[in-house]
């Protein structure tokens, strides 16, 4: 990994008026942008965005940022996050990169990327599994990579997903990957890494429209989030880690602000309720074949999954949790987008969120988890 320190403080952002949101069960509480952009460095020209969070062994914490140069290539960058004296992230020192584009399926003929990871500590496996999209020949793909110190990351590839309902999801770009910190029981009581994703059904050629090629049994042709199961009781701890299997739709979209898709934000925390995920939705308008969408919006949700079973929503927010409001997040390469994409518990079930504005910078706001939560019934399934 290259090595390069540089601190990043960030100034006072502007708000405009921001809705109150104190009256819902889950809301966000900004604490202010903690990394930007450096002008001066041609590899963020285009921004900093998307991170994953996670704590070293010995309790640091690091964000591993999307670093994006000109004509979209990403890298996976490293960053120490920098306190106040009241405990508050206030800005980060650079350390360099994780991951760079370096392989066939992370490269293309226009661009390539490492893009939007995730990393969660998976306890049973006493490592760090990182999950990003691959921006590769033939479109963003899922992909993973492990360590055990945070520092030097082992590519274990692309995402293999077994035949299911008539159909190769390995044909479909996918993004929005986030595994569990526990090893969890499959459909057949096998202990596996669980993962959320969100598939694309759209197919396309050079030279052809788009068409949607479903999964037997669904009927939903806008991006929705799954879940699937990767077993590792009867395999080497690491061996087959990227390949699952025992697909199962989560969740599609149900309300405006999600009319366009809905995908997996934050890796899963466990709560006193049951898994918590933060998720995004998006509304507007989608262009074909365009990286910087003009006409979208992001906002952010929460969502309850079974402590058992996560294939059981027992609460998902109606409203967005966080919307596009300051003029951090209303203005940047890509405007009115919120994206959380990594969390960082702190004392008791009070949450840090960190978030992507505007395809720009990264911001961080303050979750808490209500006391009293009104859930579903825990043998309802809901997709």
């Amino acid at each position: 990994m290259e090595m390069h320190r540089a601190i990043f403080q960030p100034q006072q952002q502007e708000f405009v008026t921001v809705p109150d949101q104190r009256e819902l069960p889950f809301h966000i509480e900004r604490l202010g942008v903690v990394m930007d952009g450096d002008s001066s460095d041609p590899n963020e020209s285009w921004g900093v965005l998307n991170p994953a969070s996670a704590r070293s062994r010995d309790g640091e914490l690091y964000l591993f940022p999307r670093v994006v140069a000109d004509k979209n290539l990403s890298r996976v960058g490293v960053a120490r996050v920098l306190f106040d004296g009241g405990g508050d992230p206030c800005g980060v020192e650079r350390l360099g990169y994780a991951l760079e584009p370096t392989e066939s399926y992370e490269r293309n003929p226009r661009t390539g990327g490492c893009e939007d990871p995730r990393i969660t500590f998976v306890r049973a496996l006493d490592t760090y599994v990182m999950t990003y999209t691959a921006y590769g020949p033939l479109g963003p793909r899922i992909a993973m990579a492990i360590s055990t110190d945070l520092m030097k990351w082992q590519r274990l590839g692309l995402v293999k997903f077994a035949m299911s309902q008539g159909t190769e999801f390995d044909f479909y770009h996918n993004k929005d990957a986030v595994v569990f910190p526990e090893l969890l029981p499959d459909p057949q009581g096998r202990l596996s890494l669980v993962m959320i994703h969100r598939p694309d059904y759209n197919m396309s050629a050079p030279g052809h429209p788009s068409y949607p090629v479903l999964p037997d049994g669904i009927t939903e042709t806008r991006p929705s989030m799954w879940i699937s199961y990767s077993p590792v009781e009867r395999r080497g701890k690491l061996r087959g880690l990227n390949f699952f299997h025992n697909h199962n739709l989560l969740a599609t979209p149900d309300a405006e602000w999600q009319a366009l898709k809905v995908g997996a934000g934050t890796p899963p925390v466990l709560t006193r309720h049951g898994w918590l995920l933060v998720f995004h939705g998006v509304s507007g308008q989608i262009l074909e074949g365009v990286d910087l969408q003009p006409n979208v919006h992001y906002s952010a949700g929460a969502m309850i999954l079974d402590r058992d079973d996560p294939r059981k929503i027992l609460y998902r927010s109606s409203r967005p949790i966080l919307a596009p409001t300051t003029t951090g997040e209303t203005q940047g390469l890509v405007n009115n987008v919120v994206f959380p994409t990594a969390v960082d518990e702190r004392n008791g079930e009070c949450i840090d969120v960190y978030y992507g504005m505007a395809d720009s910078r990264i911001g961080v706001g303050r979750l808490r988890v209500p006391e009293v939560l009104a859930l579903q019934a825990q043998d309802e399934m809901v997709a």
